[in-house]
């Protein structure tokens, strides 16, 4: 029989109520002729509430007892969902990480998967099982110990599944019913889209949008695996949510496909750093050894001598998450400190947002970024840092301006429309 992947998150299955709505939903495609494989996540606000266990248990923890508190979540859940199906007369049975085996990394709190074998829950689904309930955001590392994908990894889980069987589709099922031009709280004419291309969605989950997982497009896109995200809550139809596919299967695309926006990033600026070959490298090493995410670079030479070094001087710009600032500053000045690096000041900017605009349709259309800033500029924005991509455009922003810039570039690239 075909297989098909469906995944509920928290909110699908925060009460017995919804995860009866989520096992109704199941039995409609197993009457269809799927072999089911269901990928739960945790019921809403049981992960923060076990993580919260953990931190209050021991501030310096083990990553190991980490996972295996955290990840106890998803059990619940799937053993909950096997029950409702089993009294609906559907064949289900539940799946831990460790059973199936999800075989992952050892890097506890964020492993990245391996191999998902097929062979234990291929054998069940011959044997007359129907539904393979299966515990999202875990596996077992090579250790033979439990481990967790980082939050959100019950997508990744999901489409690695889909992957894994050669599933028809994988279904994201959440609380809100599909990828919108832009989210609706922020702008009231957000369309919802009923395709996407891969690379788009993987832009805007990267973004800040936050209804995929970037890791689960990466895998979708690697692997040619449809997705389809909807709603829980609302009729299911064959014509649902938003399909995420191949660019070949959009029949066209807009120019502009969505506005994303982050808005707690921070910009940095290193100034008068050393301009020599190897400096950037210096630079963004200690920032990763340290697990900062920088985003946005600029560098801006200066003519100015430094200490005799020929090639002079440049200040170096970058983004990064507002909450990894103080690691930032941390890890820069220990290498000032150390000699590694060489700079008058560190100057550092929390209140700005990042805003972008993505689409497909940029790289057979000129003027997207003469316009993107013509639209910023009358309504008096002032750009403080720009990064492209084939796809996208990014700029930083006062954080005060970040809604009215998605008004104004949602209305200007016209994305009420179809």
């Amino acid at each position: 029989m075909p297989v098909l992947v469906m995944k509920f998150g928290g909110t699908s299955v925060a009460t017995l109520d919804r995860i009866k709505r989520a096992a109704k939903r199941v039995g409609v495609e197993v009457a269809k002729g799927y072999d089911v494989i269901v990928i739960v996540s945790a019921m809403s606000g049981e992960t923060n509430k076990l993580v919260g266990f953990v931190n209050e248990t021991s501030q310096l923890y083990d990553a190991r007892e980490y996972d295996a508190v955290v990840s106890s979540g998803e059990n619940v859940t799937a053993g909950l969902m096997a029950l409702t199906l089993q009294e609906m007369d559907v064949p289900a049975r539940s799946w831990q990480g460790w059973q199936v085996p999800v075989m992952t990394t050892d890097a506890h709190g964020a492993a990245r998967i391996e191999d998902i074998p097929s062979e234990n829950i291929t054998r069940k689904f011959n044997e007359g099982m129907r539904v393979a309930v299966v515990a999202g955001f875990q596996g077992i590392s090579p250790e033979g110990r439990i481990t967790t994908l980082g939050r959100g990894g019950s997508d990744t889980t999901a489409v690695a599944f889909a992957a894994a069987f050669n599933a028809e589709r994988c279904d994201i099922y959440t609380d809100v019913d599909g990828v919108y031009t832009t989210d609706p709280r922020v702008c009231d004419k957000a369309r919802k889209l009923d395709r996407i291309a891969f690379e788009e969605m993987l832009e805007l989950a990267s973004l800040g949008a936050k209804v995929l997982q970037t890791r689960s497009v990466e895998l979708a896109m690697r692997y040619k695996v449809k997705l389809r995200v909807l709603s829980s809550f609302e009729e299911q139809s064959d014509e649902a949510g938003t399909l995420v596919c191949d660019e070949e299967d959009i029949m066209e695309s807009n120019v502009v496909a969505g506005v994303a926006f982050s808005r707690d990033e921070a910009k940095m600026t290193l100034v008068t750093v050393e301009d020599r070959p190897g400096i950037a490298a210096s630079i963004f090493g200690t920032l990763a050894d340290a697990g900062v995410n920088v985003d946005m670079i600029v560098q801006n030479v200066s003519e100015k001598n430094y200490k005799g070094h020929e090639g002079g001087v440049t200040d170096m710009t970058f983004s990064c998450p507002v909450d990894q600032v103080k690691r930032a500053e941390k890890a820069l000045a220990e290498a000032q400190a150390s000699g590694v690096l060489n700079y008058d000041r560190l100057d550092t900017v929390e209140e700005v947002a990042k805003v972008s605009v993505v689409g497909i349709g940029m790289r057979s259309h000129a003027g997207v970024a003469a316009k993107m800033f013509k639209v910023l500029s009358d309504e008096g924005i002032n750009i403080q840092v720009i990064a492209t991509s084939e796809i996208k455009i990014s700029v930083l922003i006062e954080r005060k301006y970040m809604e009215l810039a998605v008004q104004a570039l949602h209305d200007a690239f016209e994305l009420e429309k179809a």
